[in-house]
């Protein structure tokens, strides 16, 4: 009979050999360099640099518009709309793919119980007819000696930061979608209350011409023009009216309901616009979530080449098992018929027709490709912060601006209907002056929304809240 040590030696041998081998591992290449930061924006402003304490922004950012309508929507838009719910089970399933990465790590153990009857021919002619029962466990676990497995697993926890940083970045630009249509909405209705304001003061006017042509001191085209132009405030008022709907209907899918199931009453655009606190470019970085996702794909990918790069070593398993074999059943568990083995095995791909290489280099592809998208992502986010710094304050100085057009307008009418109702000037002269009050008005609203949404839309830029 052999000594235990001897019967041992197989396994002993193929252990020190995928020991050996280990030495020769090669760890993946370090991803690339991060984007250099500029130290500051380039539009000059109170956004320029932070110093010191800075106004935080909140989780809910959108309070800052202190509007009680939109915080209701957001709210309901965080747990119905159903893009947001996508992106859930998206994270669902790529921390359910990190369970599975971290499993196969793991060794592996099964049950078995099977039994048989067969029958085969003797020497003497007649037939043999037997019972085979057996019962035991089965284990195996692959040794990671090159990190193969390892590095499957890191990648998969990079993807499951990624899925996680895609739905906090869809929620972000979800919410500021919200705030801009919902801004779009408010301006439709003021857009519409303006035009029924200056709807009535047109019927007036055209009353007032109708009366001067009949005592025949106007023709009877300043009474066709004046019906003209109310008809056409009119069409205004309508399209205005449309567009209030489909914003409504908007809104409606933003929070996940049919457009039927949705009615939101009128109100106003917010009274004021919030201030926009001071912030770095690093601190940009570190909390856009499309960013950190980005670049944790990068992370994945370089974990790729490693799990690829390991594909090259032998593949090294240790396995076992134990039970009982008989062919009686009541004497199955005994220990006469107890079996068991022991096994280790290296297993080397020496010819794949070039898949291996082909593995490697998509792996690299990947890498190369994640790194330009993680650096584009970075110099798409500060353009947009740029681009919106410059709109909120231009905006600011063109509403004032507007303001003073408007005070302007709004004498000039005084004058020119005083003037047409003496009769000194035409009633061209009247129509020209209410249109430029109504241009000067409807700018000036328009100016109102394209402020509140350039603030929502920095916000969302800049991540919209603080840690």
């Amino acid at each position: 009979m052999r000594p235990a040590s001897s019967r041992l030696t197989p396994v002993a041998l193929a252990m020190a050999a995928a020991l050996t081998l280990a030495a020769c591992a090669t760890p993946p290449a370090p991803p690339p360099p991060a984007t250099p930061v500029p130290e500051h924006f380039k539009e000059d402003g109170p956004w320029k640099q932070a110093h010191g304490d800075v106004q935080r922004v909140p989780d809910r950012w959108w309070t800052l518009f202190g509007d009680p309508v939109l915080d209701a929507l957001e709210e309901r838009l965080v747990i119905d709309n159903e893009g947001l719910k996508a992106a859930v089970a998206q994270v669902a399933a790529a921390q359910a793919a990190l369970r599975s990465a971290e499993a196969a790590q793991g060794p592996t153990l099964g049950l078995q119980a099977d039994a048989s009857r067969a029958a085969a021919p003797t020497a003497t002619g007649r037939r043999n007819t037997a019972n085979t029962y057996t019962m035991g466990a089965e284990a195996s676990w692959e040794v990671d000696l090159w990190g193969r497995l390892r590095q499957a697993t890191q990648a998969a926890q990079a993807r499951a930061t990624a899925s996680a940083q895609d739905l906090a970045a869809a929620r972000l630009s979800a919410s500021a979608t919200l705030a801009e249509t919902y801004f779009a909405l408010r301006t439709a209705e003021a857009q519409a209350a303006l035009l029924a304001r200056t709807e009535e003061a047109d019927q007036r006017v055209l009353q007032l011409t109708r009366s001067r042509h009949e005592a025949g001191v106007v023709a009877e085209s300043d009474v066709l023009q004046a019906r003209t132009q109310l008809d056409t405030i009119k069409a205004q008022r309508e399209e205005a009216q449309l567009q209030r709907t489909q914003l409504e209907h908007a809104l409606a899918v933003l929070v996940g309901r049919a457009p039927s199931d949705f009615t939101l009453d009128a109100g106003e655009l917010p009274a004021q616009t919030p201030r926009v606190p001071e912030l770095l470019p690093a601190t940009l970085l570190e909390r856009r979530p499309d960013i950190a996702a980005a670049q944790a794909r990068v992370a994945a990918a370089w974990h790729d080449i490693g799990a690829a790069d390991a594909a090259y070593f032998p593949d090294v398993s240790l396995s076992g098992s134990a039970g009982y074999k008989s062919a009686t059943l009541s004497r199955l568990v005994s220990a006469p018929n107890l079996v068991w083995a022991l096994g280790a095995s290296i297993t080397q791909a020496v010819f794949d027709g070039g898949a291996r290489d082909a593995a490697r280099a998509s792996a690299r592809a990947n890498a190369d490709i994640a790194a330009a998208n993680y650096r584009q992502a970075v110099l798409t986010a500060f353009q947009e912060v740029e681009d919106n710094l410059a709109a909120a304050q231009a905006l600011q100085r063109e509403a004032a601006l507007q303001g003073q057009a408007l005070d302007a307008a709004q004498r000039n009418v005084l004058v020119t209907e005083a003037q047409y109702r003496a009769g000194t000037v035409s009633f061209l002269n009247l129509a020209s002056a209410q249109a430029a009050e109504l241009s000067a008005r409807s700018t000036l609203v328009q100016l109102r929304q394209r402020e509140l949404a350039a603030v929502a839309t920095l916000l969302k830029n800049i991540a919209g809240r603080w840690a």
